[in-house]
């Protein structure tokens, strides 16, 4: 991983339910990044070095990918709820001397992020949320095109082992389908990045995991999400690609307009995969935002 995130440091964390895995690099306030699906935190190799000259960036694997832990799931799926994941990553960042710190989500990351600052407030400065809206308005929204771009989303919550199964079949295939689509194509994606991507997604015990990750999304987060009250403390920024599918059918503004005072954001000229196929222009919102622009 050095090629991918040079004068970064490797580190494995344990946490209460899961040992994380993370690079950790820079100097300055620190900052947490938190990856999507199907991905690992090498998504975030072309953005965190240069984030590194003004913060300490933590790029981790979130439980059930890349080089975390993938511990046991349960029926009703808690383990992989957005609470467990976020509990492990306030964890870590303790671990490594950061009580209060900002943070960046991506996809899963976003939402294991946002249950972060929900559930921990008083650990979250600023948070920027990249290319989601609120689960339970998509889930609200859904309709024929929404159920058809993202198709993963139904797919993955069915019982154990269906989509293990196929997906096992042949998970190269899979892996290359999913980040091939949502607006993206797979020539912007680095090769050793996706290799690493490549060699974690085929261990089965990250594909049953990422299952599980988005059976909880239709579950268990539910109910969490539903439980909260007031909006959130910290500024929130967003960040979506126009060329996706949260452009094209929701609105990010409007969605997270209630959950939030402090709200800003902005469409990119890219697809899903924003810190992959726009670096320099994520690179550079998330620097002005994490280094005080006001929403």
């Amino acid at each position: 991983m050095s090629t991918l995130f040079p004068g970064f440091e490797r580190k494995r964390v344990a946490a209460t339910g899961a040992e994380i895995n993370l690079v950790i690099g820079g100097s300055g306030p620190p900052l947490l990044m938190l990856h999507g699906y199907p991905q690992t935190h090498a998504m975030w190799h072309s953005v965190a070095p240069r984030l590194a000259e003004h913060f300490t960036v933590v790029c981790s694997d979130l439980r059930g990918y890349g080089d975390s832990a993938k511990p046991a799931s349960t029926p009703d799926h808690a383990p992989y709820s957005k609470r467990a994941m976020a509990r492990d990553q306030v964890e870590a960042m303790e671990a490594l001397g950061f009580r209060r710190f900002q943070l960046a989500g991506h996809d899963r990351g976003g939402r294991v992020a946002y249950r972060l600052a929900r559930d921990h407030r008083e650990c979250v400065e600023r948070l920027a949320l990249l290319d989601i809206c609120p689960t339970a308005t998509m889930f609200a929204k859904t309709d024929k095109a929404f159920a058809t771009a993202y198709y993963h989303w139904f797919f993955l919550i069915q019982p154990h082992d269906l989509p293990e199964h196929l997906i096992g079949g042949d998970p190269t295939y899979y892996l290359r389908k999913k980040l091939g689509g949502l607006g993206s194509v797979l020539d912007r994606f680095d090769p050793a990045a996706y290799a690493e991507y490549e060699r974690c997604f085929g261990d089965p015990a990250m594909i049953h995991a990422s299952c599980e990750d988005y059976r909880a999304a239709a579950s268990i987060d539910l109910e969490h999400d539903a439980e909260d009250a007031g909006t959130l403390d910290c500024p929130l920024f967003l960040l979506w690609g126009e060329k996706g599918v949260v452009h094209r059918l929701f609105d990010p503004l409007a969605d997270w307009g209630g959950i939030a005072r402090d709200l800003s954001g902005r469409a990119l000229g890219c697809g899903h995969f924003l810190a992959e196929e726009a670096p320099d222009e994520t690179t550079a919102e998330l620097l002005s935002f994490f280094r005080g622009r006001s929403g």
